[in-house]
């Protein structure tokens, strides 16, 4: 009998996960992998700062759900096939360690994406999957009992011409017509917007202190619910960091109908309200009465960020804490607690690009990852409209998505 084929358009992390999967539980099975451009496993190379940021050390379901601003309840379900500990054992029976930072962050104990890469890629050798480079897949044609793939390049030199399975695993597209070809396939999409990405302030000055981070502060949009606590950068084109990129991904849809203009109020101390901060301000007045206010910095701050609040607040340099005017320290109390500022656009957070949106769920099984459209059509990664926060979350749905629609296809096929 004829070997059945699987061909995975994608060549990133969800898409190899599919094509290790399917063919090593199914070895007769013919896996191809037909990846756009030149390179595989990109995001997985610029991960982490060229470390791979593979997964997150969460091993309760519930708990980890919460890090998707989109598709936590279907991951909930996909997460039980397949979760954190899952892949954490899959890359120590191959060799690969990984190691917990004190974030939650898991990377290899080799501090190097290419460890995670090479590994992927030996799999496939060693399993016999085909893997083809600049190849761009522009059309699907379902057949009764098959796939016809239309490509960039001849696919009858690639044996493309069709196949049994289809795995899509393409990653999230920026914009809505890049879907227009699974559109064609009767499937809906969610509108894709940016998620992930850093707040700009052109012009503002509090880009001088570029490179000065804050371990724990309090960012509020205005006139929105959103709101987060943890590190923030400041950058030279504005403000990064956990607690921005948190934001960045739970408000995506509401910022990008601002047109990302929109203004923020920053908490520098979380651990003060406004009346313990007066407090203690005025205990400071007593304790180090004839002490200059800028060179006594008694909170923990950056000193250049506290020089910075205290230039904001009009407070002059000769100024001693007995001679601080109460008007000037109401300032100072304020800019530490509620620091205005608006935001004027996003940039990109590093190489490491989400899109909020794709397929939508609805139209997905998520205990097979296939189509309720088209039976043997499959999904896999970020192509489909579940987005998490920083922090590895987003690896961890390709791994899982990847490892269900591997197996699925396997299981149809009499195996696993």
């Amino acid at each position: 009998m004829e070997s059945k084929k699987l061909i995975v358009i994608g060549g990133g992390a969800a898409g190899f996960f599919c094509a290790l999967t399917a063919a090593r539980m199914n070895p007769d099975l013919q896996v191809t992998i037909v990846e756009k451009s030149n390179k595989l496993l990109s995001k997985v190379k610029v991960s982490g700062g060229g470390r791979c940021n593979v997964t997150h050390a969460c091993f309760e379901i519930p708990e980890m759900i919460r890090n998707y601003p989109r598709g936590a309840n279907f991951l909930k379900k996909a997460f039980h096939q397949f979760f954190t500990a899952d892949i954490i054992e899959w890359f120590k029976k191959r060799g690969v360690n990984l190691k917990t930072e004190s974030d939650g962050r898991m990377f290899p104990t080799t501090d190097s994406s290419q460890t995670i890469i090479d590994c992927l890629l030996r799999e496939a050798n060693q399993l016999g999957v085909t893997i083809i480079l600049n190849t761009d897949v522009k059309k699907i044609i379902v057949t009764n009992k098959s796939f016809n793939l239309e490509c960039s390049r001849s696919a009858a030199d690639f044996d493309l011409r069709s196949s049994d399975f289809i795995c899509i695993a393409t990653g999230g597209y920026p914009k809505s017509t890049m879907f227009d070809w699974l559109r064609q396939l009767g499937h809906s999409i969610e509108e894709p917007v940016p998620s992930l990405f850093t707040f700009n302030t052109p012009s503002h000055s509090i880009t001088q202190l570029m490179g000065v981070s804050v371990p724990s502060a309090r960012v509020k949009i205005l006139n929105t619910k959103l709101e987060q606590q943890g590190p923030v950068l400041i950058t030279h084109w504005g403000l990064s960091g956990p607690a921005i990129l948190k934001l960045s991904a739970w408000g995506a849809r509401e910022l990008a109908g601002k047109n990302w203009e929109f203004g923020i109020k920053v908490g520098w101390l979380t651990e003060f309200d406004e009346d313990s901060l007066r407090d203690r301000f005025q205990s400071l007045r007593g304790e180090l009465a004839s002490q200059k206010i800028y060179s006594k910095n008694s909170f923990g701050l950056p000193q250049r960020l506290w020089e910075f609040l205290l230039n904001e607040s009009e407070i002059k340099r000769e100024f001693n804490w007995a001679d601080l005017p109460a008007k000037l320290q109401n300032k100072m109390i304020n800019n530490l607690l509620n620091y205005d500022m608006q935001i004027k656009g996003k940039t990109t957070f590093k190489e490491e690009f989400v899109t909020a949106g794709g397929i939508k769920l609805s139209e997905i099984d998520a205990n097979t990852m296939m189509s309720k459209k088209i039976p043997n059509l499959f999904f896999a990664g970020e192509v489909m409209d579940v987005d998490g926060v920083t922090g590895g979350f987003n690896f961890q749905h390709a791994w899982t998505s990847g490892f269900i629609a591997g197996k699925s296809i396997a299981i149809t096929l009499g195996y696993a």
